[in-house]
């Protein structure tokens, strides 16, 4: 049996009376460990039949499930990744003071500061969520830091230049699209000050910050190791809920809500948080919706990388249910909301 003293260092790990026990992180964790566990069972359970070859695999149907599960869980891996390497980065070598004396002391100004400075993060909702993460544990204002996380995948560089590309002769809709983004950012976080509470906030399940005695390099990998393994395993059960959208509702019901102003916009902006797709490419598949008006299309636009289902699943695993419920409907109405008095006035 394990001694004390070789227990105590383990995170979640406490010494009570001379007793090794598990913290609350520790059981935090292993209740949160199932949606992760289920997600890569079910992943793997998907590459055994594809390689077992079973016959029904090669349905229609179920082919364009696997495929466009595939291509969400490809396609927002690599910023995934690129979003846990710095949420593990800032939690092991900067300063835990850094975030509070470069952002305004009063939360009102820090929001829309940190909503500005969410275009020097070159990538999508994935990466977004373990960073806006951190930056809470090393002490920013919540309400700043869900600023930075709506306004971070959808004004940064390479989403405005995919814009841009998307739609070469409306520049219009980049600047619809950067407006509408940092209002919604900037309402969402002052609507946080105003009547968000802490206890919707799942609280933290590791320690942040260095530690005396322990490696950076140690705290940088074991912060890394369990930030992408938690989100990974919510990335996956969101896309599987928005490839089982995508298969199985026809192309006929688009053509339904186009010819109508307002179900148009509504309909997009729902279309937006079930599809899931990634904040670089959305553009071009809001480009390809011919049929619907352009304001519609910036509601999908705006919508998208602030609330989709993988980034529900995300939030939920990182801030918890109850947050990720409230904050997600809450941020789907403003969204439409800006994008439709933006929109109207530009486009």
């Amino acid at each position: 049996m394990p001694k004390t003293d070789d227990l105590v260092g383990v995170p979640g790990v406490e010494a009570q009376g001379g007793v090794a026990v598990a913290g609350v992180g520790a059981l935090r964790r292993r209740r949160l460990s199932r949606p992760v566990a289920a997600a890569f069972a079910l992943g793997a359970a998907a590459v055994v039949l594809t390689v077992t070859g079973v016959q029904w695999l090669d349905e229609p149907a179920v082919a364009a499930w696997r495929t466009v599960c595939l291509a969400i869980t490809v396609q927002a891996l690599p910023f995934l990744l690129l979003g846990t390497v710095l949420s593990g980065a800032i939690n092991a070598f900067v300063p835990a003071d850094l975030f509070t004396r470069a952002l305004p002391r009063h939360p009102v100004l820090a929001v829309p500061v940190a909503g500005v400075a969410g275009a020097v993060l070159p990538g999508c909702e994935c990466a977004s969520v373990p960073v806006a993460h951190s930056l809470i544990r090393r002490g920013v204002t919540p309400a700043a830091a869900f600023a930075f996380l709506l306004s971070a995948p959808a004004i940064n560089p390479v989403v405005l230049t995919a814009t841009a590309v998307a739609f070469p002769n409306s520049p219009a809709m980049v600047a619809a699209r950067l407006l509408a983004s940092l209002a919604t950012a900037a309402v969402m976080g002052w609507l946080w000050l105003w009547l968000g509470k802490d206890e919707w906030l799942r609280a933290g399940v590791r320690h942040t910050g260095h530690r005396h005695g322990h490696s950076r390099w140690s705290e940088f990998r074991l912060g890394f190791q369990h930030d992408f393994l938690h989100a990974g395993g919510f990335l996956v059960l969101g896309a599987m809920a928005a490839a089982t959208f995508n298969v199985m509702v026809p192309r006929s019901v688009l053509d339904t809500f186009s010819g109508s102003p307002w179900l148009s916009v509504l309909f997009l902006a729902a279309l937006a948080v079930l599809l899931a797709v990634c904040s670089e490419a959305d553009a071009f598949v809001a480009a390809s919706l011919t049929g619907f008006s352009p304001t519609a299309r910036l509601a999908f636009l705006v919508v998208g990388p602030m609330v989709d289902l993988k980034l529900i699943a995300l939030q939920a695993g990182t801030f918890g249910r109850a947050f990720a419920w409230r904050f997600s409907g809450a941020t789907t109405v403003v969204a439409v909301l800006s994008s439709v008095l933006i929109g109207g006035a530009l486009l």
